[in-house]
């Protein structure tokens, strides 16, 4: 085998090993940027809510949970109410809006555990919400 296959598993196990709440700062850092311009405002419902995202085969996790309005890190590995789990590539996708949610899911290629009810509310929230026109330049990789 090529080294270059080996390159996502070793990424993985790297990723695996990065203390959570150093993933999760760096998500939350984006999130809360995000919401600051206007790109991205959680709904009332999600308040008081925790989330967890699972980049699979980068082998990071940033947990998290909406408070006042703002996301906020959450500290350890504890179980969140709603997780979602799927590719970079996968996730970039549904970022674009070029993917929906439904389609990965059901491709199984979005992983979601947890409330199910949040589960319908946070993806119809972000299949509402609007994509800003620099993110629509941005690639993905081949799945």
């Amino acid at each position: 085998m090529s080294a270059a296959l080996h390159i996502p598993a070793l990424l993985a196990k790297i990723g695996r090993r990065l203390p959570s709440p150093l993933v999760s700062l760096h998500c939350v850092a984006g999130l809360e940027l995000a919401r600051r311009v206007k790109w991205l405002t959680p709904p009332a419902e999600l308040d008081g809510r925790s989330f967890a995202i699972t980049i699979e085969d980068l082998g990071l996790r940033s947990s998290f949970a909406v408070r006042e309005g703002a996301f906020r890190p959450i500290w350890n590995r504890a179980s969140c109410e709603l997780e979602l789990g799927a590719k970079l590539a996968d996730l970039l996708s549904l970022m674009r809006a070029e993917t929906d949610a439904d389609t990965l899911f059901f491709q199984r290629r979005l992983r979601i555990s947890g409330d199910t009810e949040l589960g319908l509310i946070v993806k119809n929230w972000l299949d509402a919400a609007p994509r800003p026109a620099w993110l629509q330049g941005i690639s993905g990789t081949a799945a």
